[in-house]
Protein backbone atom coordinates (compact mmCIF):
# COMPACT_ATOMS: atom_id res chain seq x y z
CA UNK A 1 0.00 0.00 0.00
CA UNK A 2 1.50 3.30 -1.00
CA UNK A 3 1.15 6.10 1.78
CA UNK A 4 3.53 8.81 0.31
CA UNK A 5 0.31 10.33 -0.75
CA UNK A 6 -2.46 9.29 1.29
CA UNK A 7 -5.80 9.53 -0.27
CA UNK A 8 -8.06 9.75 2.20
CA UNK A 9 -11.99 9.09 2.39
CA UNK A 10 -14.69 9.05 4.66
CA UNK A 11 -18.00 7.41 3.31
CA UNK A 12 -21.52 6.30 4.50
CA UNK A 13 -21.91 2.59 4.71
CA UNK A 14 -25.32 2.32 5.88
CA UNK A 15 -25.99 -1.17 5.49
CA UNK A 16 -23.98 -1.78 8.23
CA UNK A 17 -24.86 1.68 9.90
CA UNK A 18 -21.44 2.70 9.88
CA UNK A 19 -19.55 5.47 8.40
CA UNK A 20 -15.65 4.07 6.86
CA UNK A 21 -12.26 5.92 6.40
CA UNK A 22 -10.57 4.69 3.61
CA UNK A 23 -6.69 5.43 2.90
CA UNK A 24 -5.71 4.76 -0.96
CA UNK A 25 -8.88 2.44 -0.99
CA UNK A 26 -8.17 0.53 1.89
CA UNK A 27 -10.77 0.31 4.87
CA UNK A 28 -8.72 1.50 7.65
CA UNK A 29 -11.07 2.85 9.95
CA UNK A 30 -15.00 2.46 10.77
CA UNK A 31 -17.28 4.44 13.23
CA UNK A 32 -20.78 2.72 14.14
CA UNK A 33 -24.06 4.55 14.53
CA UNK A 34 -27.41 3.86 15.32
CA UNK A 35 -30.24 5.95 14.04
CA UNK A 36 -31.93 5.74 17.93
CA UNK A 37 -34.85 8.34 17.01
CA UNK A 38 -36.81 8.33 13.89
CA UNK A 39 -38.90 11.68 14.30
CA UNK A 40 -41.32 12.84 11.46
CA UNK A 41 -40.57 15.82 9.20
CA UNK A 42 -39.55 18.50 10.41
CA UNK A 43 -37.79 17.78 13.03
CA UNK A 44 -33.73 16.28 12.28
CA UNK A 45 -33.25 12.50 13.21
CA UNK A 46 -31.03 12.14 16.52
CA UNK A 47 -27.86 9.87 15.48
CA UNK A 48 -25.93 7.94 17.96
CA UNK A 49 -22.36 8.00 17.59
CA UNK A 50 -21.09 4.48 19.51
CA UNK A 51 -17.76 3.68 18.48
CA UNK A 52 -14.81 4.49 16.71
CA UNK A 53 -12.47 2.36 15.67
CA UNK A 54 -8.74 2.44 13.42
CA UNK A 55 -6.80 -0.54 12.49
CA UNK A 56 -4.04 -1.22 15.16
CA UNK A 57 -1.59 -0.87 12.27
CA UNK A 58 -2.68 3.19 11.13
CA UNK A 59 -3.32 4.41 14.91
CA UNK A 60 -1.27 7.36 16.28
CA UNK A 61 -1.64 8.87 13.06
CA UNK A 62 -4.85 11.53 13.49
CA UNK A 63 -6.70 9.26 11.17
CA UNK A 64 -9.77 8.90 13.91
CA UNK A 65 -9.61 12.71 14.17
CA UNK A 66 -9.97 12.65 10.07
CA UNK A 67 -12.58 9.97 10.29
CA UNK A 68 -14.92 11.52 13.00
CA UNK A 69 -14.48 14.77 11.65
CA UNK A 70 -15.82 13.89 8.12
CA UNK A 71 -18.54 11.80 9.65
CA UNK A 72 -19.83 15.14 11.06
CA UNK A 73 -19.68 16.44 8.01
CA UNK A 74 -21.76 14.15 6.35
CA UNK A 75 -24.19 14.22 9.45
CA UNK A 76 -24.41 17.88 9.23
CA UNK A 77 -25.09 17.59 5.28
CA UNK A 78 -28.03 15.37 5.75
CA UNK A 79 -29.84 17.55 8.95
CA UNK A 80 -28.71 14.72 11.14
CA UNK A 81 -27.89 15.59 15.18
CA UNK A 82 -25.41 13.66 16.79
CA UNK A 83 -25.60 12.11 19.97
CA UNK A 84 -21.85 11.61 20.48
CA UNK A 85 -21.65 8.13 22.71
CA UNK A 86 -18.14 7.12 21.57
CA UNK A 87 -15.84 8.61 24.11
CA UNK A 88 -13.67 9.37 21.45
CA UNK A 89 -16.35 11.73 19.38
CA UNK A 90 -16.98 13.03 23.04
CA UNK A 91 -13.10 14.23 23.35
CA UNK A 92 -13.03 14.95 19.62
CA UNK A 93 -16.46 17.89 20.11
CA UNK A 94 -14.66 19.14 22.68
CA UNK A 95 -12.19 20.51 21.15
CA UNK A 96 -14.15 21.59 17.93
CA UNK A 97 -16.69 23.69 18.75
CA UNK A 98 -17.24 24.16 15.12
CA UNK A 99 -19.70 21.15 14.86
CA UNK A 100 -21.74 22.08 18.30
CA UNK A 101 -24.69 22.69 15.78
CA UNK A 102 -24.92 18.85 15.33
CA UNK A 103 -24.22 17.63 18.95
CA UNK A 104 -27.51 16.53 20.86
CA UNK A 105 -25.79 16.59 24.57
CA UNK A 106 -26.07 13.11 26.29
CA UNK A 107 -28.64 12.83 28.66
CA UNK A 108 -27.65 12.06 32.68
CA UNK A 109 -28.52 8.41 33.20
CA UNK A 110 -32.11 8.81 35.26
CA UNK A 111 -32.92 7.80 38.10
CA UNK A 112 -36.32 7.02 39.72
CA UNK A 113 -36.84 9.47 42.85
CA UNK A 114 -39.70 7.27 44.74
CA UNK A 115 -36.67 3.87 44.34
CA UNK A 116 -34.17 6.19 45.81
CA UNK A 117 -36.57 6.85 48.71
CA UNK A 118 -37.60 3.26 48.88
CA UNK A 119 -34.01 2.60 49.11
CA UNK A 120 -33.42 4.90 52.12
CA UNK A 121 -36.21 3.90 54.35
CA UNK A 122 -34.68 0.14 54.32
CA UNK A 123 -32.61 -0.70 57.25
CA UNK A 124 -29.97 -2.27 56.83
CA UNK A 125 -29.21 -5.69 57.74
CA UNK A 126 -27.17 -7.13 60.16
CA UNK A 127 -24.65 -10.00 58.90
CA UNK A 128 -23.36 -12.24 61.81
CA UNK A 129 -19.75 -12.15 61.78
CA UNK A 130 -17.80 -15.09 61.33
CA UNK A 131 -16.07 -17.43 63.58
CA UNK A 132 -12.02 -18.10 62.69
Amino acid sequence: MNTSSPDLAVSDNADQNRFELRLNGDLVGILAYYDFERVPAPNPPVVDFMHTVIVEDFGHRGLAAVLVGGSLDLARSRGWRVRPVCTYVQRFLSSHENYRDVVVPLEPPRTDPQRKENRRRQPRRKVPARKA
